[in-house]
């Protein structure tokens, strides 16, 4: 008796071992290769944000949100360094400051990301896709283009920081 329990668990154990959670399966970490992207090559990048912006231009801003339907800013960049470059960025503006490395505005180019102080403790974030303008999601108009040049956001600019090689 004792072995069929053993043989039964032992069966249910490999049979069982195979479930598991695969993740997000709309995610599939790509190599630039896999891309067709030269990271290098500035037209290549402004190129693939331009494809992303078009497939995301008009989403309404939606605090938290991650679709189609409604987009916040982390979440925007999140999902177009993923899409456009293979690469994972963290979810929050507050982490995402924290990545790559800091470089000056007038240095800037396309896939740069660039950082605002827009309250006391509140963070916005959008990406460089050409120079002096940005693409982010704002509450007022969605996904769009901005210029950096525009006094609101001049007067609340932070930083900038290059993420891409």
């Amino acid at each position: 008796m004792s072995s069929f329990y053993f043989i039964t668990s032992f069966t249910l154990i490999i049979l069982l071992g195979g479930c598991s959670t695969r993740g997000n399966p709309s995610y599939t970490k790509r190599t630039n290769q896999q891309l067709h992207i030269n990271l290098q090559d500035n037209k290549n990048i402004t190129k693939a944000l331009y494809k992303e912006y078009n497939k995301w231009r008009g989403t309404p801003y939606k605090y938290g949100g991650e679709t189609l339907n409604g987009v916040d800013c982390s979440s925007f960049i999140q999902t177009v360094y993923r899409d456009a470059f293979g690469l994972k960025l963290p979810r929050t503006t507050k982490n995402q400051a924290k990545v790559g490395y800091k470089i000056k505005r007038y240095n800037s180019k396309s896939g740069d990301l660039i950082f605002f102080k827009t309250a006391y403790d509140t963070r916005h974030t959008g990406i460089i896709i050409e120079k002096d303008k940005f693409m982010h999601t704002s509450s007022k108009n969605g996904v769009s283009i901005s210029s950096i040049h525009n006094p609101y956001w001049k007067s609340k600019y932070w930083k900038i920081k290059r993420v891409l090689p």
